[in-house]
């Protein structure tokens, strides 16, 4: 009877290593070896087409000393943070907090407010280039209809990245879908027992729905930090970078850099200081949580 029972617990184990192998075969061979590859290359001058050898850290001297448009690129891509994340966070919150209304016709409002995240970025992009378009675009358009001056929109030095910030609150459904999820666990007898003590609305929203909400926006905030650093497509398909690399955002500064030039050396180098830069911000961002986040079971 042992005998049987290890026998199955070893076909049982063997059965378990070979369903497992596939996501461990695709950790190892698209993530663990692209990451190692490229610190490697980071350490070359390898340029497409030609050999390589080692120049150590010479590339990321380059970087931070000689290299005039990596400050450009880390300038625009931080500019557009600052801008998209706290507006795009308090934009998806106060939808939310309508769309938590019990109100008729509430999943037709959910499906209109999501419906722009299931769109290609691609074609978002496309969609607000025509848009921001300063002769026959929407926007103009409607300011000349109600006698108010127009705009460049993307195509001003001064007004491309606030014309980007604005696009995009375009794109916040999946921020939306989860502050809903987090409001709606909010315990109701907590909005009770403030109405009974004769409490505002405003007291509900300070004292009940923010300091049960704060883990979500504490998650909100981290991907939403994350995402704007690899800001990608509103350049590479709006401005090319410009103009006069305004909006040189530093993921299409890196792909400049690794496929109109070539150079995978310098280009893997540029990678791993965005990898430093999204991690500071990352364990910032957790250090001070603990002085803001509250936890149901009374942590932080």
């Amino acid at each position: 009877m042992r005998k049987k029972s290890s026998g199955i617990a070893r076909m049982e184990r063997r059965w378990g290593i070979i369903f497992a192998m596939p996501p461990i075969l695709g950790l190892l061979g698209f993530t663990l070896y692209p990451v190692t590859a490229s610190f490697f290359y980071s350490l070359t001058n390898w340029t497409i087409g030609s050999d390589w050898e080692m120049v150590g850290f010479g590339n990321y001297k380059t970087v931070f000393t000689a290299d005039p448009l990596f400050g450009k690129a880390l300038y625009a891509t931080t500019y557009y943070a600052l801008g998209s994340v706290p507006i795009g966070l308090a934009a998806a919150f106060a939808v939310a907090m309508l769309l938590n209304q019990k109100v008729k016709g509430l999943s037709v409002f959910r499906t209109i407010f999501y419906l722009p995240t299931i769109v290609p970025s691609i074609a978002n992009t496309i969609l607000w280039l025509w848009i921001f378009n300063p002769d026959f675009g929407l926007l103009n358009s409607g300011l000349k209809s109600v006698g108010l001056p127009t705009s460049q929109w993307v195509y001003g030095e001064a007004t491309a990245i606030p014309s980007l910030i604005m696009m995009s609150t375009w794109g916040v459904g999946n921020t939306i879908l989860i502050f809903l999820a987090g409001l709606q666990g909010v315990p109701s007898h907590l909005y009770e027992a403030v109405d009974v003590d004769g409490g505002s609305r405003w007291h509900k929203f300070r004292h009940i729905t923010i300091p049960y909400m704060t883990p979500t926006i504490f998650f909100n905030l981290i991907m939403a930090l994350i995402g704007t650093f690899q800001a990608f497509n509103q350049a590479y398909v709006m401005t090319e970078g410009g103009p006069n690399n305004s909006t040189l955002f530093y993921v299409y500064y890196l792909y400049r850099k690794a496929f109109a030039e070539s150079k995978i050396g310098y280009a893997s180098a540029l990678a791993w200081v965005l990898f430093v830069i999204i991690m500071t911000l990352t364990f910032i961002v957790f250090k001070t949580s603990k002085k803001w986040v509250h936890y149901e079971g009374g942590g932080k």
